[in-house]
């Protein structure tokens, strides 16, 4: 077979486990009718409608969907606001006096917001930011850890208009000043620092050397959260608490358009500078609302856990816009899951009750490495759903999931989106799907998707790359100032009406979708398309394997070759037994067949990963072909590149 660099994606492992909801759970769900799949797309735009209704509108829309490829307008002519969606139609109700945040530091500090008490924060922290001279339509960079006052000031934005653009606390100076400039904003909302595995993340200190250069800033607000001593610029500087001291809570919110900006949010490119997403406000925060009430389940008496950082858009729509929606109580924590001890995670579960928890792959399965131990400490029985989120999730880290931490009983809903949909658009739904372990099983209800050769025709059965083709109501209307970038980086690949998210996926033939990864990740191996998702799945499969990642590497016969690097489970410390390469390379070979077997296999103790806990695999395939390393400053630990490196060239040698 000849090497085709456009041949479509092979599906080469076959996963048969599947679990059908459970009957208990099935007669409480929030959908138990299989025809709202048929109902939904018969009219889409109907049912995403029926979700507005569900919200607060000053105005109503005249139109659902406007869709003149690729630009869509969602809600036309109506009038909301977000914050008002979030807090205050739960304050005129019931929820009045309910949990909205329960907020846990890292050093066991706590903190419980109400709806009414969030209400209060919010206008208070609106009237600041009018104070600091910022209208409807400015900027707000937020640069902040894990604290209450992130999601205040995020809403505090809403309420006044104001397009808020949250950082990331672990981002460098370099590119905080960078997504300042882009964004040209008005304010900074900082923290003194931050709390991550026992050490202070100096933010103030950070956000001092990306000011050298931001011309557009005006002021900076400054949370005091660890205490330690920081610069401060008396002409530019302001105290969080100092400010709120003096300002009133009432706050009239900003009656803002559907279409009218709500964030910019910065994803990574393959190439070039960090593309600044924008999110509108209506149906953003309907797309949110609708999937936070379904695919969890939402119940009212939920404590519900997204594990993620807000930084990241999962913390955004999962944490922030898509519970509060809801009026659901929700719990953040600020700092790592082994701090002070690896049952963190289990320890918060316990304590704060938690019903739903939301994580992501990387982390279930550095949960597996640390050994069952850890959460066999805790009682778990309050869960009652587990979803995963950010990367495909490997077979057996779903079945240790559902195993180990949901004790056999919790549907887990392994959900699929991106900054850029804004929303969760492939994802089983607990009460309804029978559930396989490593599949994202269907578009949700009123989304449209499928799987294309690069020609764009249909793939039935087989491997491919994921398309989707209808608008749907969160999705992206641009990039921060470079529209041409947002049509050729999503719109181009086959035609203006199908986006093109640069995911590889498989459809078996019952339907479910699965997620092969990006296509920069696929390897063209003697002809081959093999996914880098399916022959980690099957390294993971092996029960002395932890975690792997796999790259292709140049070859003079092959073309690729297959490079796995393979983190062995704790228990398994120390040398690898002798065999256990050739073994690992056989299980490979058994579970998918022989073309998929490593060329070159490397035990490591670690994996260079991103602050939102992403594998870099193009840092893998430079150290395996002796480049020169690329950009590592959004690594988390950069120190592991290194002593990859040096592992690699000692090996080699």
């Amino acid at each position: 077979m000849s090497s085709q660099p456009d041949k479509t994606i092979e599906a080469l492992l076959l996963e048969k486990r599947q679990f059908p909801p459970r009957k208990s759970f099935q007669e409480q769900a929030n959908v138990r009718d299989p025809s709202i799949y048929r109902k939904a797309d018969r009219d889409f735009e109907k049912f995403w409608a029926g979700f507005a209704r569900e919200l607060t509108w000053y105005k109503p829309w005249k139109r659902v969907l406007e869709w003149k490829p690729p630009k869509a307008k969602w809600f036309l002519g109506g009038k909301l606001n977000a914050s008002v969606n979030c807090i205050d139609r739960h304050v005129l109700g019931p929820r009045k006096n309910k949990a909205a945040l329960i907020w846990e530091g890292e050093p066991g500090d706590q903190r419980l917001l109400t709806y009414r008490e969030l209400l209060r924060e919010v206008g208070k922290f609106g009237n600041v930011l009018k104070s600091l001279g910022v209208r409807k339509g400015d900027r707000v960079t937020l640069y902040m850890p894990m604290i209450p006052e992130l999601p205040i000031a995020m809403l505090a934005c809403a309420r006044i208009g104001a397009i808020h653009s949250v950082v990331f606390g672990g981002f460098s100076a370099e590119s905080l000043k960078d997504r300042i400039n882009d964004q040209g904003a008005k304010v900074l909302v900082t923290a003194d620092g931050g709390w991550r595995r026992g050490n202070v993340v100096p933010l103030k200190k950070i956000s001092d050397d990306a000011l050298s250069d931001t011309p557009t800033i005006e002021a900076v607000v400054v949370v005091k959260r660890t205490g330690q001593p920081v610069g401060f610029d008396p002409k530019r500087d302001r105290w969080w608490h100092e400010l709120m001291a003096g300002a009133s809570a009432r706050c009239p919110p900003e009656k803002m358009d559907a279409e009218d900006p709500l964030y910019i949010l910065y994803t990574s490119g393959t190439t070039g500078k960090p593309k600044g997403i924008l999110h509108t406000t209506g149906g953003y925060l309907v797309g949110t609302y609708a999937t936070t009430k379904w695919v969890f389940d939402l119940k009212d008496e939920d404590v519900f856990w997204c594990t993620a950082d807000i930084g990241w858009v999962t913390g955004h729509s999962y944490v922030v816009y898509g519970p509060l929606a809801n009026g659901a109580t929700c719990l953040i924590y600020e700092g790592a899951p082994d701090t002070p001890a690896r049952d963190r995670f289990w320890d918060l579960v316990e304590r704060h009750g938690v019903t739903v928890l939301y994580t992501a792959p990387t982390a279930i399965r550095a949960f597996m490495k640390w050994g069952t131990e850890w959460p066999e400490k805790h009682d778990l029985s309050s869960l009652r759903l587990l979803g995963t989120v950010g990367e495909p999730i490997n077979p057996e880290a779903w079945i240790w999931y559902q195993k180990n931490i949901g004790g056999g009983r919790c549907p887990v809903v392994d959900t699929w989106w991106q900054t850029e949909t804004g929303m969760i658009l492939i994802t089983p739904l607990p009460g309804l799907t029978r559930t396989r372990p490593g599949s994202a099983t269907f578009p949700f209800p009123g989304v449209r998707a499928t799987i294309l050769d690069p020609a764009g025709r249909e793939v039935k059965v087989g491997g491919g790359y994921l398309a989707i083709t209808r608008p749907w109501p969160a999705m992206l209307r641009t990039i921060w100032g470079d529209e041409e970038r947002y049509v050729s980086t999503y719109w181009t690949k086959w035609s203006r009406d199908v986006y093109f998210p640069g995911d590889g996926a498989k459809r078996d033939k019952d339907g479910y979708f699965w997620l092969l990864g990006r296509v920069d990740d696929v390897m063209n191996v003697a002809g081959h398309r093999i996914g880098t998702m399916e022959v980690e799945s099957a390294l993971v499969d092996h029960s002395a394997v932890a975690e792997s990642a796999v790259v292709g590497i140049s070859d003079d016969l092959k073309g690729t070759a297959i490079a796995a690097f393979v983190i062995l489970k704790e228990k398994k410390s120390g040398p690898p037994a002798a065999g256990l390469h050739d073994e690992l390379r056989g299980h490979v070979a058994k579970k998918i067949g022989a073309i998929a077997k490593p060329d070159k296999l490397f035990f490591v103790a670690d994996l260079p990963k991103t602050r939102s806990g992403k594998i870099m695999r193009r840092l893998l395939r430079d150290i395996a072909e002796g480049r020169v390393l690329g950009d590592t400053t959004t690594l988390a630990d950069s120190a592991v590149v290194d002593t990859l490196k040096a592992q690699y060239e000692e090996k080699e040698a």
